[in-house]
């Protein structure tokens, strides 16, 4: 063995040892949040059936829904308990080997649709594809046409939000990563990447113009009710960013909130508010490896998979929070699922007719909660 493989033999042995050291005085456990409502167990799942990973719920213009993206590519549309999960549309024309409900290898070719927008006006249905860029589909659903692949010359290497501002006909828009790609988002994390983008694309000019720059894992998308900023949630960091659309601070960006867990997908409800998904909530452990960006590249070494490095960092935290923040930005409401008896890494919370829709990049169903 010589001294490079011995040097990092040793480290990835430190930090094992470290690891379990630090479980003792229980490091790994979740912060609290006072004023926590310890509801989401009461969720009714609605199963996929072969398929999982509905990242994103819509509802088109008629109300209908959901609609949500899964892992083999497929947009599917629940119509129901009697008809159940029908097929909409796919973001890929090579269908032929998508045939395993997950499969990361087969994600570039098969297509993975995250976040899902109607456009309230024409009913088209926007997609942020993790591979293959933004897209659009009529109301009909069927193969999406892609839109934007490429941004400056480079390929979108990791698509991931949008939302849409119908007045002045342009999109928002996440690429988390202009270095990995969506089945890399572990690496991602805890290198410490601060690569990703909020873009705006003009649907008349079809020009791309990149807003923000230096975000650590850049991932939900929302505008506020009044179109006067855009939300962006970066991941790695806990924080939701707000970059001014209008008024005196237009073209200036700041902290919106800090949150206790690494933010996904961001929804406003019909009277202004956000409701956040958290993946995980951030430990003592966490923070630490994802703030020091050489531990992070260190523990990339360890002799464990990309899954279980994973569940040691985030699996004792994965219990559903979701988090409302008033359009100022302060805490309104946290709801969760502290036992992980129903929910866990989720990643959107959509309210919709006093109901929150609840879907997970990990898990073969959708949550349903009722709203008091």
């Amino acid at each position: 063995m010589n001294a490079t493989k011995l040097f990092f033999s040793a480290t990835a042995l430190a930090i094992i040892t470290v690891f379990f050291t630090l479980k003792s005085k229980n490091v790994y456990s979740p912060p609290i949040i006072t004023g926590s409502k310890n509801l989401l167990s009461k969720c009714e799942l609605i199963n996929l059936k072969g398929a999982v990973g509905p990242e994103s719920i819509a509802f088109d213009i008629n109300g209908d829904g959901p609609y949500t993206g899964v892992a083999d590519g497929r947009i599917i549309k629940w119509n129901g308990h009697e008809q159940g999960w029908v097929d909409f549309a796919v973001t890929s024309s090579h269908r032929k080997e998508c045939v395993h409900p997950f499969a990361l290898h087969m994600e570039h070719i098969c297509g993975r649709p995250l976040g899902l927008r109607f456009d309230t006006r024409t009913g088209d249905l926007y997609i942020a594809d993790a591979y293959l860029g933004l897209q659009v589909v009529g109301p009909s659903g069927g193969l999406a046409t892609r839109l934007v692949t490429e941004v400056e010359g480079q390929p979108l290497r990791f698509t991931n939000d949008l939302d849409i501002d119908e007045q002045d006909d342009v999109i928002y828009f996440t690429d988390t990563s202009t270095q990995f790609q969506r089945r890399q988002f572990v690496a991602s994390v805890v290198s410490g990447d601060k690569t990703g983008r909020l873009m705006k694309y003009d649907k008349s000019t079809k020009a791309v113009t990149v807003l923000l720059r230096g975000l650590a894992f850049a991932n939900g998308v929302s505008l506020s009710k009044d179109k006067s900023f855009v939300l962006v949630a970066e991941t790695s960091t806990g924080r939701i960013v707000r970059y001014w659309l209008k008024g005196p601070h237009a073209g200036k960006h700041g902290t919106f909130a800090d949150l206790t867990g690494y933010p996904d997908n961001i929804r406003r409800n019909s009277k202004g508010e956000f409701w956040v998904a958290l993946h995980s909530k951030r430990s003592l452990l966490s923070k630490l490896v994802t703030s020091n960006s050489w531990l992070g590249k260190t523990a990339l070494k360890l002799p464990v998979s990309i899954q279980q490095l994973h569940f040691m960092l985030v699996g004792w935290q994965a219990h559903a929070t979701a988090i409302k923040l008033s359009e100022d930005g302060q805490v309104l409401e946290v709801l969760e699922d502290v036992e992980s008896n129903t929910l866990k890494f989720i990643s959107e919370v959509e309210e919709k007719n006093g109901k929150l829709w609840i879907g997970s990049v990990m898990v073969p169903f959708v949550g349903v909660y009722e709203l008091s």
